[in-house]
């Protein structure tokens, strides 16, 4: 009977996938509870299960004292020395005590319920353990059921969940179904380890690219960034140190065989594979491809850049609903302004226009503008977007100078803005004004129109009427000579 404990105990173990050991020191622990049901102030009771007999023993740590208090707590010396000879007052002893057939009986119920209660908390620890260190990488199930949009997904040993907003959009499963997924979390809840999944997460993309490159696993190729709109469209910037590695090629593989593996996984989203490139403008130039850019102005303050396309190519730059250039930008980590080569012409032929010698601003003597034209600074425009740190860096201004000349060109070209905002907003209260007295002129040209024809249309109704008038006298002439 005592080897059918143990079995027993290995069989819990193998079906539920937690260790024997675990196993034991839960049946411990609930012996324990139900013990001190029955003995609730006992401190000093524990138990133990031999492996090798199976039996189950209660132990107290008892004092050896001359006179007892407690008998749960203390042991006389006298049969403290019966038990163990060396033994002498104020040792604690472990006392192997029987357990009684009331005690056994009610301890059946409550070791059940908390033995139960103890695996159940040991494997969902165990679940638990195992895929908090797979977080980040891919995992694949089965399709169990789907509740309000979320799928639970069957991963064999537990199960997860894929939320309504880490699935990609307009993606439809079915019970059944296989899926893939990355491993975003692993909660701990009230009703066991809660895993959630995503299809969504760019390293959910990355992942893929890591299984079916195996250039990228073996880290020959790095990818650099990703910018994703999920089931729509990605781009993904891709780098190798090996000169002899092209890591375009590599990615989309012979006949795109490679990337198309990918593309089918995604829901047919569009994958675009971009070199990446250390220098900022080939970066974003080639991140903006297939449309060829023509010209760049970077702003390193902003982090931003003018990016100018053929005029031809600008919807396919901007992309569908601006996709195109959201995800350039959000590859490249640069804000991006595309506009066409001849509004960019127009626009450099209009500040062309606007731009006011630097020697026009107030204060600056000839020497300060020999000064600065030396080291590039030709107009007040580009005075204003010079940072102190520059300035001081020229030959005879202090930093008191330097502030004083970015305040002042500042200021002025503020007043330029503000110059330049009214203008355009006269001219178009001026339009507004001008496009109203034509409407109004029209307006009231198609009411004389109007009246004239309505004029006419009375008169021929006035025509018609009378000659009724007539034609019906005439009628009655005929009708009373007739009766004569």
């Amino acid at each position: 009977m005592a080897y059918d404990i143990i079995e027993a105990l290995a069989l819990i173990a193998r079906e539920k996938n937690i260790d024997l050991d675990t196993v034991i020191s839960k049946v411990e622990e609930s012996l324990l509870a139900a013990a001190k049901k029955r003995f609730p102030e006992a401190e000093n009771l524990s138990f133990k299960v031999n492996r090798k007999s199976g039996e189950i023993v209660m132990i107290a740590l008892k004092k050896v004292v001359n006179e007892i208090t407690d008998n749960m707590t203390e042991i006389l010396l006298g049969e403290a020395k019966e038990l163990d000879e060396t033994a002498e007052l104020g040792d604690e002893m472990e006392i192997f005590l029987e357990v009684d057939e009331e005690f056994g009986r009610n301890a059946i119920l409550t070791a059940k319920q908390v033995l139960i209660q103890k695996v159940r908390e040991a494997e969902r620890d165990k679940i638990y353990d195992e895929y908090i260190t797979r977080v980040g990488q891919l995992a694949s199930g089965s399709v169990q059921q789907i509740d309000k949009g979320n799928i639970i997904i069957s991963l064999g040993k537990a199960e997860a969940i894929l939320p309504v907003k880490e699935q990609i959009p307009r993606e439809k499963y079915r019970q059944g179904d296989r899926i893939r997924a990355y491993i975003l979390d692993v909660q701990k809840s009230f009703s066991g380890p809660q895993i959630i999944l995503s299809r969504v997460s760019d390293d959910f993309l990355r992942s893929l690219f890591g299984l079916e490159v195996p250039e990228i696993f073996e880290r020959v190729i790095e990818i650099k960034a990703i910018a994703r709109e999920p089931g729509e469209r990605a781009k993904v910037a891709v780098y190798s140190a090996d000169e002899r590695i092209d890591p375009v090629g590599a990615c989309v593989g012979i006949k795109g065989v490679r990337v198309q593996s990918i593309v089918r996984e995604l829901n047919n989203e569009r994958i675009d594979i971009i070199p990446f490139s250390s220098n900022d403008e080939v970066f974003v130039t080639r991140s903006l491809a297939p449309a060829k850019v023509v010209q760049i102005d970077v702003f390193e303050d902003e982090r931003a850049m003018t990016v100018a396309v053929e005029d031809d190519k600008l919807s396919l730059a901007i992309g569908k609903a601006g996709q195109n250039a959201r995800l350039a930008s959000k590859l490249t980590g640069w804000k991006i302004n595309i506009m066409s080569e001849t509004d960019y012409n127009e626009m450099k032929h209009r500040e062309a226009e606007e731009m006011v010698p630097v020697g026009n601003l107030e204060g600056i003597g000839a020497k300060t503008e020999e000064r600065l034209v030396a080291f590039d600074i030709n107009t007040i425009q580009q005075l204003a977007k010079t940072s102190i740190d520059q300035l001081v860096k020229i030959d005879g201004i202090g930093r008191k100078t330097a502030e004083s000349l970015v305040e002042r060109a500042g200021a002025f070209v503020a007043e330029l803005e503000a110059q330049r905002k009214e203008a355009e907003s006269l001219e178009e209260k001026s339009r507004a004004e001008s496009d109203s007295g034509a409407a109004l002129a029209e307006a009231e040209e198609i009411g004389v129109g109007d009246a004239g024809t309505n004029k006419g249309t009375d008169a021929s109704d006035a025509t018609e009427d009378f000659e009724d008038e007539e034609t019906a006298d005439n009628q009655g002439a005929v009708t009373e000579k007739a009766e004569e």
